[in-house]
């Protein structure tokens, strides 16, 4: 154990189930709370939230989730519109939080969204840590692994600092979003973030198409490459490791160019991988072989897009980016590419219509909505 370099206390780690509900006591009387959270996402198989940072305007706490029975009463604080939670980037956060724990968010400030939307360049917590506090952050842990446990102390401050000057950023850049006139539309992309996990999911295509390369394969050894990824995601799941841990997508694009039926010709081969090459070679060969013995595979078919579609896209896109440029900020910040794509689809023909697609950013609807609703009209 190191000794600590913060001219602050060392945070109160919570790991024992009566302790964490006599903390959820205390935070309910809270009016605003720092979160952010540490998974082992480059050590498993599937990723799980390995501590909860905590932090008030007086102290820091570090919550152990893994020897916890009960999560409920810090999900009812999270849910609490009379508290607000503080994060940085949250859209991860609340991802992961819903999946291990259906944990839901209310009253939430981000500080990213607020410097995206102020216009600043560089949007990192260093950065703003930097620039704000005066402090330059150590990034010795950021790919550490936070399921281990003992937890050094050295692990706990480096998760302590995301949490400990959280609150003072935000102070600072809600005064600069108000200074802006940007309260609102704050306002809005955070009520819009509380809700990221109910956002529709990225189309389910088999893990091979999601490889760099893919579609370049013949159908025959695109069929190798699918049997090579099921290979390498059993491996995965049985050893709880992460697919990349496994072999790395290029190796495995390689070996289905090369498409090697023995482990002869596997072996004899220079491709990237070595060890782990001769380590699951015969399972390998195995898949490939499956893989050359399967019904040719091809690629999903994209969604033909017919001409009006296009033009939409490429007027809204261009009318995004000009008022972004006039209002020195990020073309999210106007419109969100999510809504934006929801009016090309939806293509709205009134300002009935238009408000139904904009009703969960009233801001954007009142300050930009004749303005969607001519570019729209005029290109049907």
């Amino acid at each position: 154990m190191s000794s600590r370099t913060n001219h602050f206390p060392a945070p109160e780690f919570i790991n024992k189930q009566l302790i964490f509900e006599e903390l959820m006591q205390r935070l309910q009387n809270e009016k605003i709370l720092a979160i952010d959270t540490e998974a082992n996402s480059l050590f498993a198989y599937r990723e799980q939230v390995c501590l909860i940072q905590i932090s008030t305007d007086s102290a820091d706490y570090i919550i152990d989730p893994l020897p916890l029975v009960d999560l409920a009463p810090l999900g009812r604080i999270f849910k609490n519109s009379d508290i607000e939670k503080v994060f940085h980037a949250s859209e991860y956060d609340i991802l992961i939080m819903y999946d291990d724990f259906k944990f839901e968010f209310r009253n939430l400030f981000d500080t990213m969204l607020a410097a995206q939307i102020l216009g600043r360049e560089k949007l990192g917590l260093d950065t703003l840590m930097e620039e704000i506090v005066g402090i330059k952050v150590n990034k010795k842990y950021q790919r550490a692994d936070w399921g281990k446990r003992p937890l050094s102390d050295d692990m706990l401050q480096y998760a302590q600092m995301d949490t400990h000057h959280l609150i003072k950023i935000r102070q600072v850049l809600a005064a600069e979003l108000e200074e802006q006139g940007f309260t609102s539309i704050a306002s809005e992309d955070f009520k819009r973030a509380c809700q990221v996990h109910r956002q529709p999911k990225e189309e389910n295509i088999a893990s091979c198409w999601r490889i760099n390369g893919a579609r370049k394969l013949s159908p025959q050894k695109a069929a190798v490459l699918a049997r090579l990824c099921e290979y390498r995601e059993d491996v995965a799941k049985k050893r709880d490791l992460p697919v990349f841990k496994v072999l790395s997508a290029k190796t495995l694009l390689l070996l289905a160019e090369e498409s090697p039926t023995s482990v002869k010709q596997l072996l004899s081969l220079n491709i990237p991988g070595g060890k782990a090459i001769q380590r699951h070679a015969e399972g390998l060969v195995d898949a490939i072989q499956n893989g050359m013995a399967s019904k040719p595979e091809l690629p999903p078919r994209k969604k033909r897009l017919d001409d009006s579609y296009l033009a939409r896209e490429k007027a809204l896109r261009d009318w995004r980016k000009i008022t972004a440029r006039k209002m020195n900020v990020n073309s999210a910040v106007v419109l969100p590419r999510e809504i934006m794509y929801s009016l090309i689809s939806s293509n709205p023909k009134n300002r009935s219509e238009l408000a139904l697609v904009l009703k969960e950013v009233p801001w954007r609807l009142e300050r930009f909505g004749d303005d969607i609703l001519s570019i729209l009209l005029n290109i049907s």
